[in-house]
């Protein structure tokens, strides 16, 4: 499978960093109970100074504090969200909701992001250098999240009693990520460089998930349109899927995969009617 278009095509963002007014958090101490900061975004600390951005109200359990009491803050926001950027100097793991329904700007993470990182994001940019917890990019928008390391489950997802999960923007992994990533997604793409586990794209409408690894099982199940792509072995197949034909190339959008793929649609075992399409490396599942 190749890399280079896929990627590229994805991280055009906008302004570069140079453009931009650089806010940077310096945790000042541990945290035990995580904290709810869905108020570090660019569109909360835009038109801000240090100091009014650490007067921000961050959520501890059911008490609220300063967002200066858990971070040093220096350097103040631009004038709009577009021309700001986090620089979050420090493991973050512990932190819940950085960059939620944010609409344009970056964040960067210099360690691991908590839960919910990238919830609803309309827009701009969130790169994240070490791992993500669940949830990240639950519901997602627009924009791009690239996390460089791995992330957990539920990744592009929809909430729990949702049916429709991520709808647009891009998400890269360059790691592997764990069970249900993309479920319910409707639109946008995520690219996986490593593995996934279980139940991959369960419940997809619409939008592009690429696996580069392989997957554990159900890759697809409930899946009633969008594409998936699995550059290597799925290690339990979906029953629901029938093999359409031999393909050299995947087209989905503005995006194109070369490779050896066997093309399945379904999920039948849930609607005769599904269009989900299914390209399964042909190499690594001879027995497809």
């Amino acid at each position: 499978m190749t890399e280079g278009v896929l990627i590229n095509k994805m991280t055009e963002t906008g302004k570069s960093a140079g453009e931009m007014e650089e806010v940077t958090l310096i945790p000042n101490k541990a945290i035990d109970i995580k904290l709810e900061a869905d108020v570090i975004t660019p569109d909360s600390f835009a038109g801000k100074s240090a100091e009014e951005i650490g007067m921000l109200s961050v959520w501890q359990g059911p008490t609220t504090y300063p967002l200066s009491d858990f971070f040093e803050v220096l350097g103040n926001a631009g004038s709009s969200a577009a021309e700001t950027l986090i620089r979050i100097k420090g493991d973050a793991m512990r932190i819940k909701r950085i960059g939620e329904g944010m609409s344009a700007g970056k964040i960067e993470i210099e360690g691991s992001a908590g839960m919910h990182v990238g919830t609803g994001m309309k827009g701009g940019e969130i790169v994240v250098y070490g791992d993500a917890d669940s949830w990240a990019g639950m519901e997602m928008l627009g924009g791009l999240l690239h996390i460089k390391g791995n992330a957990g489950d539920h990744v592009g997802c929809a909430y729990r009693g949702k049916w429709h999960g991520m709808k647009g923007g891009c998400i890269i992994i360059e790691g592997s990520a764990r069970h249900q990533l993309g479920g319910g997604m409707d639109g946008g793409e995520i690219l996986v460089e490593g593995n996934v586990e279980g139940f991959c794209g369960i419940r997809q409408n619409g939008g592009l998930i690429v696996v580069k690894g392989g997957a554990l099982r159900t890759v697809g199940v409930e899946m009633a349109g969008g594409t998936i792509v699995v550059g290597g072995k799925i290690q339990r197949f979906s029953p629901g899927f029938e093999f359409v034909s031999m393909e050299n190339k995947v087209t989905s959008g503005e995006t194109e995969i070369i490779g050896e793929f066997k093309k399945f649609t379904g999920d039948y075992a849930i609607s005769k009617r599904a269009k989900g399409a299914l390209y399964v490396s042909a190499d690594a599942n001879p027995e497809l």
